[in-house]
């Protein structure tokens, strides 16, 4: 398979260089920003809006509803949606509001229906938002059946993960939003053929973009992780590659410490990193050895210092594992309680002071160094987005 951007090989190579000589890959300036982007609710509101119901983000994967009827509920940053796996196998997102008095159509999280019904008045409707039937009809009087459709927002399934765009009269193309080299490294991975084991939601009181910027950043592992990850991954060593609103680094394990002295030669060294895309607006993709870790941040549709975080586990089913059942559940189960016990340890106590401090009132600017190189990107892309009126 011909590799898309820099051969991996290649940038692990830059990586243990970089390792030798305490440097890393830099971006071209320091940035300097305002507290307020974080804490301002009427910055958060044009986020929403120009962010989210503009380009497309990812909701689930695909596996989560394998079947017609299949849905899902989630609150997305401007609508609380359904959605749901429809009999040709596509999939729709449905605003969760019945078209008559406004309750929603749905409130379990997750299911299997062959219809949506209102629990006010008994209204329902067919899964792909049509309305079928509206109580006691005869006496209700004309209610243009056809403009009562439950409101469809603009969905792809790609990549293996459904992608949405929070605003029903956009439009989506998630190929042309990632980029030629972002979609085909996206293809590449064969997540289409795997499925989501384990899944994790957080409600916490952070900004989003400040949850974000945790997940992108090479530089802290050593001060804030120093028990957990820093005794497995380097500090402040990234290979990195641009692909405008989405980015690709490597950080190096250190077991590649070794070589640091010693020429490996042709040798693969690709089992002594982790790889990581910021893919945009609000995703990071871990490339783990056996699996992926996808981390989506949305932000609270009320408050900008809150925000919602989804942590999914994606791997291969289990036939193709080559596990046992029991087997194939211990390692999930134990993968994703390593991950939210250093969330909860380390991380987020960490992001919810920075979010306190940053709603003072002289809290004065601040900045992101040329060593921060996907925050560097991630902020470029937002402020891009903001821009577009």
């Amino acid at each position: 398979m011909t590799e898309v951007g820099i051969p991996r090989e290649e940038r692990i190579r830059r990586a243990l260089d970089h390792l030798r000589n305490d440097t890393t890959d830099e971006y071209e300036h320091v940035t300097w920003f305002e507290p307020a982007e974080f804490t301002d609710p009427e910055l958060a509101k044009i986020e929403r809006d120009r962010i989210f119901g503009r380009v497309p983000s990812i909701a689930i994967h695909g596996s989560e509803i394998p079947r017609a009827g299949d849905f899902v509920t989630l609150q997305l940053p401007r609508n609380n949606v359904i959605v749901v796996r429809q009999r040709d196998g596509n999939v729709k997102t449905l605003v969760n509001h019945c078209r008559h008095r406004g309750a929603m159509v749905e409130k379990e999280e997750k299911g299997r229906s062959r219809l949506f019904s209102c629990p006010y008045h008994r209204w329902s409707y067919d899964t792909d938002g049509t309305l079928r039937t509206i109580t006691r009809e005869n006496t209700f009087g004309d209610a243009d059946c056809a403009e009562r459709n439950l409101v469809q927002l603009p969905t792809e399934e790609r990549h293996g993960f459904v992608w949405i765009v929070d605003n029903a009269d956009a439009t989506i193309d998630v190929a042309d939003w990632l980029g030629p080299e972002m979609d085909e490294i996206m293809g590449s991975y064969g997540l289409d053929k795997m499925v989501t084991t384990r899944i994790k939601r957080f409600d916490e009181p952070i900004n989003w973009k400040l949850m974000q910027d945790a997940f992108l950043d090479g530089y802290h592992i050593q001060y804030a992780h120093p028990n957990t990850a820093a005794k497995h991954i380097h500090t402040n060593v990234m290979a990195f590659e641009d692909f405008g609103n989405h980015c690709r680094f490597l950080n190096l394990r250190k077991t590649i410490d070794r070589w640091i002295e010693e020429d490996p030669g042709d040798r693969s060294l690709a089992e002594h990193v982790t790889e990581s895309h910021l893919v945009g607006p609000n995703s990071t993709l871990l490339k783990q050895p056996d699996h992926f870790q996808l981390l989506t941040f949305r932000p609270d549709r009320n408050d900008p210092q809150r925000c919602h975080m989804e942590i999914r586990l994606v791997a291969p089913v289990l036939e193709e594992s080559g596990l046992t059942e029991e087997r194939y559940n211990r390692i999930w189960d134990k993968n994703v309680e390593i991950l939210v016990a250093v969330l909860h340890n380390e991380d987020f106590p960490i992001l919810r002071n920075s979010q306190q401090a940053m709603a003072s009132a002289n809290a004065g600017n601040m900045l992101l160094g040329q060593n921060e190189v996907a925050n560097q990107v991630f902020r470029r892309s937002i402020q891009s987005l903001l821009a577009e009126n």
